[in-house]
């Protein structure tokens, strides 16, 4: 039996995801020419994607799967010795840059505009070093100037949007006397009123019903962010540059999102470098591949998380949109599964590093069996039971 409710403890209210509720997210590498984009996406990808000196180059959106880094999975790999391993992965688009006036179709930008449409997240690179072999497409170097142009950039693109979509509600109710329409129109027009204050959507105080909604729109600044902000090697290895804090105090007034500082040259040499090289390169300069924590933070970044089924025969993750109920993350892994659905017996990670084996998690009492309304939690193992044709599997 699941355990009582605490009387006056309620849990905190998670609030409504703005995006598409699937496994199948993806993240998109955007930014003004020449800052860096397709460095990052070739190191990251370790695929040769040109990345020349000047705008651009990158004409279609390049794609490429690249490995979430997670102890957690290495660790169960080691203790069952699986004849198949298969990681969690992020994709990722390296997308052309965007200039100012990409909404109106400067630059190719009506194109690379529908790209981004079609992520769910973004990575936003900024330049933040100074370098006159490196050409600028606005000739001086000004993150935050950069930061003003793809913000403002995405917005009108968004209004533009919003506009056709009321004109077509409009025209729509004129014909109907929907409630439906109503809504979606009332909707429309806060929307509309918010981009044209300068707020993205992603950081208004939308309700449940509100964000079934605008989950169908799929609007440019309703995707999440996360800010890489590349410099050169030396301020990289010594933590210090002087657009720093003037980007920091920027995401701070709008919306606080996470900024990641990196260096797209460091990450470059690196990655022409044989492990063990790079390794003592690393120590010598006291440097760090980001990397892994960009890959991290963007994986999280797009709301999705994974759980474990782990065994002999395999160690797996199954990636899936965060809040999803057990039934549905079953589904992942076979359609019968969520059909046929009965539980999940779920350990956590933790518990069994912690205890060793499936046998001690049990005896302690803490291999659960979970219903249709278990919430996956990120790091879960789980056996999934079903029934579609009168037996019990996996």
């Amino acid at each position: 039996m699941p355990p009582k409710a605490t009387k006056g403890k309620e849990a905190p209210v998670e609030r409504p995801i703005l995006g598409r509720f699937s496994s199948h997210l993806k993240i998109g590498i955007v930014g003004l020419p020449n800052v860096g984009k397709s460095t990052l996406f070739n190191t990251l990808t370790k695929l040769s994607i040109p990345a020349e000196n000047f705008p651009f180059c990158t004409i279609e959106p390049n794609e490429a799967r690249v490995h979430v880094p997670d102890e957690r999975f290495e660790w169960l790999c080691q203790l069952y010795k699986p004849k198949s391993e298969v990681a969690a992965f992020l994709e990722i688009h390296d997308i052309a840059g965007l200039v100012r006036g990409a909404h109106a179709g400067q630059g190719l930008g009506n194109s690379f505009l529908s790209h981004i449409r079609a992520v769910d997240g973004i990575f936003h690179v900024l330049r933040a070093f100074e370098d006159p072999d490196i050409i600028h497409v606005d000739d001086t170097v000004d993150p935050v100037r950069d930061l003003e142009i793809i913000s403002e950039e995405l917005r009108l693109k968004d209004i533009e949007f919003m506009e056709r979509r009321i004109e077509d509600l409009e025209k729509s109710m004129k014909r109907s006397n929907d409630k439906q329409l109503k809504i979606e129109h009332e909707l429309s027009l806060r929307v509309m009123a918010s981009l044209k204050e300068g707020k993205d959507i992603r950081l208004g105080d939308w309700k449940a019903a509100d964000v079934e909604f605008l989950n169908t729109f799929q609007l440019l600044t309703a995707k999440p962010v996360v800010y890489l902000v590349n410099m050169n090697e030396k301020d990289y290895a010594r933590k210090k540059n002087k657009f720093l804090p003037k980007i920091h105090a920027w995401v701070q007034e709008h919306g606080g999102e996470i900024i990641i500082p990196f260096s797209a040259a460091v990450e470059r040499n690196l990655a022409d470098m044989p492990p063990d090289e790079a390794s003592k390169y690393c120590e010598e300069n006291k440097l760090q591949s980001c990397l892994p924590k960009i890959i991290k933070t963007g994986f999280a970044a797009i709301n999705l998380i994974y759980f474990f089924t782990a065994g002999p025969d395999e160690v797996k993750c199954w990636q899936i949109r965060r809040l999803m109920k057990a039934p549905q993350a079953a589904g992942t892994i076979h359609t019968d599964f969520e059909r046929g659905f009965i539980c999940a017996e779920v350990m956590k990670f933790d518990d069994l590093k912690e205890l060793g084996s499936e046998a001690a998690v049990k005896a302690a009492g803490k291999y659960k069996q979970e219903g249709k309304t278990y919430v996956v939690q990120d790091g879960d193992i789980i056996f999934f039971k079903f029934n579609v044709s009168g037996g019990g599997k996996k």
